[in-house]
């Protein structure tokens, strides 16, 4: 028997699926991993997001052999000092480019068109006009280009929109007219009417946008973090919105979440937030069981190098 532990929320909808399919797996199953500590010790495989992951938790799993993240970001696991190189680790890369593209132009639309100031005018019956602002014609400048940036980019131009990329690959790529490497981010900053960061958490990326990046920003550019909150220098950030050094941001991402109730980002006119939702979606689950299935079978089987979204580690 291999021992599996699955620590999700949607655990009621894979378990049956996860047994039929594999009689062999002694799963155990709750909907986070830290109510499952207690069981790490024994299990060699373990699906779970990627938050609650840390060097205690890993250092816990000593017969860990492989990790199947339930999510696309693997940050958490990553940097931890106590994952072996030995342990293989997949994630939900692909799944949640559509939704997340969406989310990125429920972000531009509402702040463009002010429409939240239009909703509270609704409730209280005032009618009130305003200049309404078109996409068509902006650009957006979209930091990361993997398989979100896929998504999103077309999607702009659909929208008559420019679209300018950041990647520590510069290249061509399909509906992007630049796409330029991460020295030159300050400069297209500078044309953005949009900057939307869906790049990786990382060393590189840490605090990538600051107070030199928003200060590069035209005053009537918005900010839309869809990535990590690590990304962001919220203080920096703070600071330029309160003082209308930028028009708006967008918000699914914070540096603690759940954000706490005294965070000035819930007072800010100018802000949109959603509760870290970017890459949800009502399919997800669907989207990610042939993930899964093929993996565990590949796994099982001793195929590890057939299996799907494998994550490359550039450290132990």
């Amino acid at each position: 028997m291999t021992n599996v532990i699955l620590a999700h929320r949607d655990c009621e909808y894979f378990a049956p699926k996860l047994r039929a399919a594999f009689p062999q797996l002694n799963l155990v199953t709750a909907i986070d991993l830290p109510s499952l500590d207690n069981r790490l010790g024994e299990a060699e495989v373990i699906m779970a997001v990627d938050h609650p992951f840390n060097d205690a938790r890993i250092a816990k799993a000593v017969k860990l052999r492989w990790i199947q993240a339930m999510t696309t970001g693997t940050d958490a696991i990553e940097r931890s000092s106590t994952l072996r190189k030995e342990v293989t680790l997949t994630n939900m890369h692909g799944i949640q480019g559509p939704q997340m593209a969406e989310m990125a132009f429920l972000y531009m639309l509402n702040l463009a068109r002010r429409f939240p100031q239009t909703l509270t005018n609704q409730r209280n019956h005032l009618w009130q006009r305003w200049d309404q602002v078109r996409l068509v014609g902006k650009t957006a400048l979209i930091v990361g280009t993997g398989a979100v940036a896929a998504q999103l980019a077309p999607r702009c131009k659909a929208f008559g929109m420019t679209v300018l990329g950041i990647s520590r690959t510069p290249r061509k790529l399909p509906c992007f007219d630049r796409v330029a490497a991460y020295a030159q981010l300050k400069e297209f900053a500078a044309q953005a009417d949009f900057l939307i960061l869906i790049a990786p958490y990382s060393k590189l990326t840490h605090h990538l946008l600051d107070a030199a990046l928003l200060a590069a920003m035209k005053p009537s550019a918005f900010f839309i973090n869809l990535a990590r909150g690590g990304l962001c220098d919220e203080a920096a950030l703070i600071d330029a919105l309160k003082s209308k050094r930028i028009a708006g941001a967008g918000l699914d991402v914070f540096s603690q979440e759940p954000l706490p109730a005294d965070s000035p980002f819930w007072d800010l006119e100018n802000v949109l937030m959603t509760p870290h939702v970017g890459g949800s979606s009502d399919e997800n689950t669907a989207l990610q069981w042939p993930i899964i299935e093929t993996n565990m079978r590949c796994f099982l089987e001793g195929r590890a190098g057939d299996m799907v979204n494998r994550v490359a580690r550039l450290t132990p």
